[in-house]
């Protein structure tokens, strides 16, 4: 199984950022999920987030949005997340789950770190799960064997950047602005100070999330983070594809554009 430290030590060998591929469970259908993370791999993205469809998105803008609603509609389930991420696994790729912390809590936190590790899973992301609550999750997570990740945001304090910092394994994932996920025009200007503060708080990677489409902004974001995070401009792809064969063949030629900026 590949780990995060073995993709970053990797990416630093080879003197880039390590590509993070972002795609919800399910979308836009369940084999469908795996057939474009697979895509995704093979074109270049070093780890892959799979998204726990979840109906109260809070963090997610329109893009993510829909393609939750296909897989919520589509009978999505945790079953099917795990299915996801073994199938994904099988790649090489080091896979993550990105999930909000009510469907972990409710399905078992212990029960669910064990299945995740099972499954090949190497770690989860929990944007909502604050520091002073995620002391039993890093707990059942380290007897699994997983890695926990979670957000620093423009607006940190030093000492929240520091809690923050202190709960991770695996690398920080620093949103770079105040807002929902989806691709911009351009990547705030935040994101470079954050990474800069986080790293005086840490030796972890830091890796760069929300804002990035194209392979100008990934090699942009590639010349200050240790990692670039990309989930709308996949997603999107995909949604704009008339039909599967295309929305892969879609994805695989984002992958490479953005493989190719974080070796620029």
């Amino acid at each position: 199984m590949t780990t995060l430290q073995t993709v970053f030590e990797k990416a630093r060998a080879d003197r880039r950022a390590a590509l993070v591929g972002y795609l919800p469970a399910g979308f836009p259908t369940k084999d469908g999920a795996i057939a474009a993370a697979t895509a995704m791999v093979e074109a270049g993205c070093d780890v892959i987030e799979i998204g726990l469809p979840y109906s109260d998105p809070l963090m997610d803008g329109p893009t993510i949005q829909a393609a939750v609603h296909t897989a919520l509609t589509g009978g999505t389930r945790i079953a099917d997340v795990m299915h996801t991420v073994e199938g994904v696994a099988k790649t090489g790729a080091a896979v993550l789950v990105m999930t909000y912390w009510n469907p972990i809590d409710r399905y078992g936190a212990e029960r669910f770190a064990r299945e995740l590790a099972n499954a090949g899973g190497v770690g989860t992301i929990t944007p909502d799960l604050t520091p002073e609550e995620a002391g039993p999750w890093r707990r059942f997570s380290a007897e699994a064997g997983i890695d926990t990740v979670f957000l620093v945001a423009p607006s940190s304090t030093d000492e929240r950047i520091q809690a923050v910092a202190d709960c991770c394994t695996g690398f920080v994932y620093a949103a770079s602005l105040m807002g929902v996920t989806g691709a911009r025009a351009s990547v705030s200007v935040a994101a470079a100070g954050l990474v800069e503060r986080t790293r005086t708080h840490t030796g972890l990677p830091v890796c760069v999330g929300l804002g990035v489409g194209t392979g100008a902004q990934a090699a942009e974001v590639a010349g200050y983070a240790d990692g670039v995070i990309v989930g709308s401009a996949f997603i999107r792809r995909l949604l704009d594809a008339p039909d599967e064969a295309a929305g892969l063949s879609a994805v695989r030629e984002l992958a490479a554009e953005l493989a190719a900026g974080v070796r620029a």
